[in-house]
Formats: structure tokens, C-alpha cells, sequence
């Protein structure tokens, strides 16, 4: 019995486990997440429902909003005129199963007949097949991975809500999903509540949260595309292609480094987009003197950051060149440090601290911001952060080991300060570290000068590499 019983753990996980873990670690053979600029992806499961889905297809008309709709066959046959509406509307429909049943729990043959004959009825329809397809739960065995990947796309997601749930309510779920409303996101959400554990009247509330979405969208000048076109545009866009086992430790890192910042608590000044975190604490390195004549001294209160490495990381593989990797953060520290200046002013005991303060592999770009560099004292941190900030300019950086080998002599640590005074007079009176006037010029000869300036790109945090770890 025993023999037995281990027989069919291993089965099962193959068959189902490892596969599901493949898909949802390191996004092996699916698509869960785009490129661009100004681009999401809204994205329905479970229906076609009769009372929600023409509320929904009248919001998106609204807001002149794509999306893409994967119907359970079984829906889709009792609400034809819905699939012509949503295929009429311009928006793209995918294979969502015959019924809503785990893939896990059908054979091979079974799943293969579901798809087919569901992509038979949006034909009968629509007069057009499907290439897309998503498992219920987002759940792959391992026939999925290996057969769907010729005539079928499989489609997941970057973020799901828990909107299934009317508990939730529309406060907590517009909360949630503003949270998430970045370009190259693909969200998941629910139009029908009549699946297992689904609530029926769960979209109302979605629809609710959604139109203040919309709204927010807007606003930010973000737009909802179909997914084909956001696997089109990622296809075609400029990013650096890495294998599966540099991915797998690029993945491990960041999964690290969420864990980081909840552990110690780290605030973000920007959470819609995170670029800058940052924390209070306790200096606990050597005496040095600020460039106001103040002395920092062990003990002293500082406002440390950290970089979001996942955003360097984008930055990083859908740079073309140096150059516009260093052009696309300065651009976004010049936005990030005003809103830290003000936010700063607002937290508990930050008055009293005397600078901001970080570690930086590379040492010329920060000074343009105001930062001051100083050499870090030579021991065990400064060498693990070498270590640390080495792997991670080799993942970021459009050069990767190349750049490591041509500048291995420039690729020293070392501390970045910022007196808080100098904080509070270049960015919370003024809004920008120099006059509107100089940036444009600057940025008219950006090309030359941002070469050596794209040193601020590669800064990065040192996590877990002290009690204190310091970070830019």
C-alpha cells in the first residue's frame, strides 16, 4: 500500500505539481506579464453571465477599453449574442474549458476535448478560432505544457484579486487593484459567480471597482489592450532574452527581496510604481563628515533607500543601450525625489535624522542628484557588497558581464550621503534639483553626457547583507 501510495504522489506530482510550480515561478511556456509604456491588460474569466457581462461590455465601451475574455464553453453556448457582442466590441475571447473543471483532476484527452470544443462554439459564433487558452484556477498538467504550446497559447496572469469573493466589496477592491495598475500587468478578473466558490452577485462589486479604476487609468494616461496585442508588442520589444537558469535566479532574488522589505518594514514613495524605498534608522558605520560640516556619526538617525530591484531589472532587459537605461532612470529619480522630500517631512523622528544614506557599486551618476560619495571602509560588509552589486549590474545592466570585465578596477562600493537640510532646499521648496530650463537643455546633449552619468542606474540595494543594510 505504501508502494502504492508513493507511486501516486510521484505521478501526481509530474503530472500536475511541478508543472503548476514551472508555470507560476518562472512563467515557463505561458504568458503572464508584457512590455511597454502605457500598456495593461484587463482580462475576464468564468463567463459569459447574462446579467453581468453586458454591464461589463457597457464600462469597457465606455472607456473605449480592449480586453480579453475567457469563456467557459458551457456559457458561451447558452449566451451566443454576448460572444458576437464582445467579439463585434473589438475585444479577444479565449478558451476558458467546457465546464469549469481543474485540469488536474481530467486526463490528457479530456482537457484536449474541452478546448476543442469550446473553440468550436466561439467559431460557430464569431466565425473566427482562438489561439488563446486558459486553464481554470490557472492550473497546467503536463500535457498542457507540452501540446498547448503549438495551436494554443496559454495565458495566465500577473495579478488576481479575489474579486469571486462579495465580501471583498468594491472599497478594498478598488484598493487592490490600483495597487497593481502598472504598464505590462495583466490582470484577472471574474464576470460570472456562478463557478465553484464563486459568489453570484461577487461582479457587481467588481464592476463597482472597476469603473474607479477605469477612471484612475485615465488619468494616468494608462490604456487596456487585448493580450495578443501585449504578447505582440513584448515580442517585439528590445528585451534581453535570459535562460531559464538565469531567470530561475532572478525570480529567487526578487522573491528575497519582497520578503526583505516586509520584514523590515520599508515604506515606498511611490507604491503605484515603485522605484525608491526607504526606512529609519540608526547609522552604524564609520565617523564621516557631511558636506554641510555636520559629522555622521554611529548612532545617528539616517533615512536609508533602497532601489526596487524588479524595476531595475525591467529597465534593464528593455534598454537598448547604456545610455537609454541611464536616460530612463534619471527621468524617474528626478520625479522620486521631490515626493520623498515632502514625505520624509511627514514621518515621526525623520526631522531629527541627519541624511539620507546608501551603498553604490558605481560612483559618478548620484552626485548630479546632490549626493556626496565617500569610500566605504574596507571589511567584510564592503566585500559582500561588492559580491552582491557585482551579480546584480551583471542581470540589470544591458552589458552584463561584459561591463564587469571592461570596468572590474571601477567596481568598488561606496557610500552615498545627503544631508536632510540639502534634501528639504533642492526638492520639497523647489519640486526638482535644478531649474526647468537646465534639464531640457541637458537633455538636448543627454546622449554624450549620460555615457558615464548612467553609473545611477546600476546603484542598487545591498539587502540582507547586514543587520542595517544600506541601499541606492
Amino acid at each position: 500500500m505504501q508502494t502504492l501510495l508513493l507511486w501516486l504522489f510521484y505521478i501526481s506530482s509530474f503530472y500536475a505539481f511541478i508543472p503548476g510550480l514551472i508555470t507560476r515561478i518562472f512563467g515557463f511556456r505561458v504568458f503572464r506579464k508584457g512590455s511597454g509604456e502605457h500598456e495593461y491588460a484587463l482580462t475576464f474569466d468564468d463567463g459569459p453571465d447574462a446579467v453581468y457581462t453586458p454591464k461589463l461590455l457597457d464600462l469597457l465601451k465606455r472607456y473605449d477599453a480592449k480586453a480579453t475574455f475567457f469563456v467557459v464553453g458551457s456559457h458561451a453556448e447558452n449566451n451566443p449574442e454576448l460572444v458576437k457582442r464582445m467579439h463585434d466590441e473589438g475585444h479577444l475571447i479565449g478558451i476558458h474549458n467546457y465546464i469549469h473543471k481543474s485540469n488536474w483532476l481530467m486526463r490528457p484527452a479530456t482537457v484536449t476535448k474541452q478546448i476543442m470544443k469550446t473553440d468550436k462554439i466561439i467559431h460557430s459564433i464569431t466565425g473566427e478560432r482562438t489561439s488563446y487558452y486558459r486553464p481554470p484556477w490557472g492550473i497546467v498538467n503536463l500535457f498542457d505544457l507540452k501540446k498547448r504550446g503549438g495551436k494554443f497559447k496559454i495565458v495566465l496572469w500577473s495579478a488576481m484579486f479575489g474579486d469571486w469573493r462579495e465580501r471583498i466589496g468594491a472599497d478594498r477592491l478598488t484598493e487592490r487593484i490600483l495597487n497593481k495598475l502598472q504598464p505590462g500587468e495583466v490582470l484577472l478578473l471574474h464576470d460570472c459567480g456562478t463557478t465553484a466558490g464563486a459568489n453570484p452577485d461577487a461582479p457587481q462589486q467588481m464592476l463597482v471597482a472597476l469603473e474607479r479604476v477605469l477612471q484612475e487609468a485615465e488619468q494616468r494616461g494608462l490604456k487596456s489592450i487585448r493580450v495578443d496585442e501585449m504578447i505582440k508588442a513584448k515580442e517585439n520589444a528590445p528585451e534581453k532574452k535570459l535562460s531559464l537558469g538565469k531567470l530561475a535566479v532572478v525570480k529567487l532574488w526578487l522573491i528575497w527581496e519582497t520578503i526583505f522589505h516586509k520584514v523590515f518594514r520599508l515604506k515606498t514613495v511611490n507604491p503605484n510604481d515603485p522605484l525608491i524605498h526607504y526606512r529609519l534608522r540608526k547609522y552604524s558605520g564609520q565617523t564621516v563628515e557631511l558636506e554641510d560640516g555636520e559629522l555622521l556619526q554611529k548612532g545617528d538617525k539616517v533615512v536609508e533607500l533602497h532601489f526596487d530591484n524588479e524595476k531595475l531589472f525591467r529597465f534593464g532587459i528593455r534598454s537598448r543601450s547604456t545610455v537609454h537605461l541611464a536616460i530612463q532612470m534619471i527621468r524617474s529619480m528626478e520625479k522620486e525625489l521631490p515626493v520623498l522630500a515632502h514625505q520624509v517631512m511627514g514621518i515621526s523622528g525623520a526631522k531629527n535624522a541627519k541624511a539620507l544614506y546608501g551603498v553604490t557599486m558605481l560612483n559618478r551618476g548620484p552626485q548630479q542628484f546632490g549626493f556626496q560619495v565617500l569610500d566605504l571602509k574596507d571589511g567584510l560588509f564592503a566585500r559582500s557588497s561588492q559580491l552582491y552589486l557585482k551579480f546584480l549590474l551583471s542581470v540589470i545592466h544591458p552589458s552584463g558581464q561584459s561591463r564587469l570585465k571592461e570596468h572590474t578596477q571601477r567596481l568598488i562600493p561606496k557610500m552615498i550621503l545627503m544631508p536632510i537640510n540639502v534634501l528639504m532646499e533642492r526638492y520639497a521648496e523647489n519640486g526638482s534639483h535644478r531649474p526647468h530650463h537646465e534639464m531640457k537643455r541637458e537633455r538636448g546633449n543627454q546622449p554624450e553626457q549620460t555615457a558615464d552619468n548612467n553609473d545611477l542606474t546600476l546603484s542598487a540595494s545591498a539587502q540582507g547583507l547586514e543587520s542595517s543594510t544600506p541601499a541606492i
